[in-house]
């Protein structure tokens, strides 16, 4: 169940993205009263952009749903939400306990990705593929770097401390003190940045094959030279060339996921100091 929950994720990011990239769809405006406009109207009917919510909205509800039904009898008893230093667990045979994890379940799978899409816009590569991140992210693309760096711990924070009171009210969590909730709140929010090491490691990854593979000339590429220099740049002052073999992205990746696990080890640690 947790494979399918993860695909239906998967299903419901897609039209989540759809929807946000159907407004910039220039068959989508009103085109005037001429011979092209005529022969459009006789075409089939494009789809309306709020239908795309109601499908999302019906595949959350079917979904749980489903994991109402079939979830006791396939043994699977709970449904687990990862966050990290805690994990709710949502019983399967309560129904508004299901529903609660289907939406909880995509909201952190949409958090997930725009927090990755705040990583990009930080590191602001090259058009025309920063355009993809420029529409789904809207306005706050223009935002300061300093803002959008906050930005995922403040909404978390928020986010995690309105969800911990319904979560308490459902009996999913214990009732914790108001210290707790707060101190909680940050350090969910605070681990949130370490999702960046992955999406940094593809590109260092993908920078390190392109350099030695040629493969063609697509602007995803261009994309991938200019934000894999941004983030070793902070390299650039140590020499890890040996011969024809640049060894700077190898050394980046290693040194993400060295901070990650560290920063991960901390967090832990002080998560384990709380006290209710």
């Amino acid at each position: 169940m947790n494979w399918v929950d993860f695909i239906l994720n998967i299903a419901g990011l897609l039209l989540w993205l759809n929807w946000r990239a159907s407004k910039a769809d220039p068959l989508g405006k009103r085109t005037p009263a001429t011979l092209i406009g005529t022969l459009r109207s006789a075409a089939p009917q494009k789809i309306r952009r709020w239908d795309v919510p109601v499908v999302l909205a019906a595949l959350i509800f079917l979904r749980a749903v489903l994991y109402w039904l079939i979830g006791p009898g396939l043994g699977w008893s709970t449904g687990i939400l990862n966050l990290g230093v805690t994990a709710p667990s949502f019983r399967s045979n309560r129904f508004v306990h299901m529903l609660l994890f289907s939406l909880l379940s995509f909201v952190l799978a949409l958090g997930i990705f725009y927090s990755c899409l705040l990583l990009f816009s930080l590191l602001k590569g090259p058009k025309p593929v920063h355009e993809f991140v420029r529409l789904q992210l809207g306005r706050i693309d223009g935002w300061p770097r300093g803002v959008k760096l906050l930005l995922p711990l403040v909404v978390t924070v928020l986010c995690w401390w309105l969800v911990s009171w319904l979560l308490v009210w459902l009996q999913i969590i214990p009732r914790p003190s108001p210290a707790w909730r707060i101190e909680e709140s940050f350090i969910i929010a605070s681990q949130g940045y370490l999702l960046w090491q992955f999406p940094i490691a593809a590109i260092l990854a993908l920078h390190l094959l392109n350099s030695y593979i040629y493969f063609g000339r697509h602007p995803i590429w261009k994309y991938v030279e200019a934000t894999a220099q941004t983030l070793l740049r902070p390299l650039k002052g140590i020499y890890l060339r040996i011969g024809k073999i640049d060894f700077a992205p190898v050394a980046g990746i290693v040194l993400v996921f060295l901070i990650a696990r560290l920063a991960g080890w901390g967090v832990g640690v002080l998560y384990k100091r709380l006290s209710f």
